[in-house]
């Protein structure tokens, strides 16, 4: 794709709590994988330049090496890159966070299931935005703690009426744990792993058009490998891989950009957040707002199955 045709508007736009935003956005999981941070801060720049309006990252994005040195100090997390990079855009994007995991000082992973251990989580995450008011939180929903749901959820929206957050979703969620957050505040966007080949809560996606929430789909490109990467040609989700390929040779695109495109046909509420450490991809990335997938195309994307397919 040429340069004109990158553009996140390209995609369309959806309004996420009280901003309308760009429905191409960006993830900043990957931000902190390399330690030379000028790299991210060139990434976060240039999705600005390129109309990304919509950020996601979390408390607990950090830096799997420990502290690196970003100019007057050392950063180990995202959203301290983003406050680096993006402070003088800061009223030109929203800023989506997440709650709920959190890193010990050991090392290991907990929940952050009490509302204090989540409002701690809110105060850090304002402090390392340099913010005074979260435009998003997203609660990532942990099984198996001993705190209800309608609690944890609860403590989010008591910080919203204390104006520390202006808007509430969820993460991780299923179409009971929408239902019941709902009772108690409103939810602007659901956010779930969810790509062409792992199809995920179809009648979540649906739900959450009807009722205008955005629906953001985490891993579109690296489907069952989640944080491990893009998939591999032997992964069950890459059984499509041969549909994949012809769809991207018509276009004269990548598959990865298919993956994109296909992610943003679900609906105009769904909201894609692809993350990439490097500019290139990340260029590449944004060029895939502007693929428009014919009706053939969808088709066979999305035809069932058969056994012969693990084989191609």
């Amino acid at each position: 794709m040429t340069s004109e045709l990158m553009d996140a508007a390209a995609a369309g736009t959806w309004r996420l709590g009280d901003r309308v935003v760009n429905r191409m956005g960006f993830g900043t999981m990957r931000l902190t994988a390399n330690p030379d941070t000028s790299v991210a801060i060139r990434v976060l720049r240039r999705a600005v330049e390129l109309g990304v309006d919509h950020f996601d990252t979390a408390a607990f994005y950090c830096s799997p090496g420990g502290i690196i040195d970003v100019g007057p100090g050392p950063v180990r997390y995202a959203t301290e890159l983003i406050r680096a990079a993006l402070g003088s855009y800061r009223h030109r994007v929203l800023l989506a966070t997440k709650v709920g995991p959190m890193l010990l000082p050991d090392g290991r992973w907990s929940a952050a299931d009490s509302p204090e251990l989540l409002r701690g989580q809110v105060v850090e995450n304002l402090r390392r935005l340099g913010v005074e008011a979260l435009d998003l939180v997203n609660l990532r929903i942990t099984r198996n703690v001993a705190v209800p749901l309608a609690e944890r959820f609860g403590a989010l929206a008591e910080m919203r009426s204390e104006g520390l957050i202006r808007h509430l979703g969820l993460s991780n969620a299923a179409l009971g744990d929408l239902n019941e957050a709902e009772r108690i505040a409103p939810v602007a966007g659901v956010q779930n792993a969810y790509s062409l080949g792992v199809r995920g809560d179809e009648e979540l996606l649906r739900v959450c058009g009807e009722r205008g929430i955005a629906f953001v789909p985490f891993f579109a490109i690296a489907g069952a490998r989640r944080e491990a990467g893009v998939a591999l040609p032997s992964d069950p989700d890459l059984r499509r891989e041969a549909e994949v390929l012809r769809v991207a040779a018509r276009h004269g695109v990548s598959e990865h950009q298919v993956r994109l495109a296909w992610t943003l046909h679900q609906g105009p509420h769904v909201l894609a957040i692809p993350g990439t450490g490097d500019v290139a991809h990340l260029e590449q990335n944004v060029a895939a707002a502007a693929l428009r997938l014919s009706e053939t195309d969808l088709a066979d994307l999305g035809r069932p199955l058969t056994p012969d397919d693990a084989s191609e």
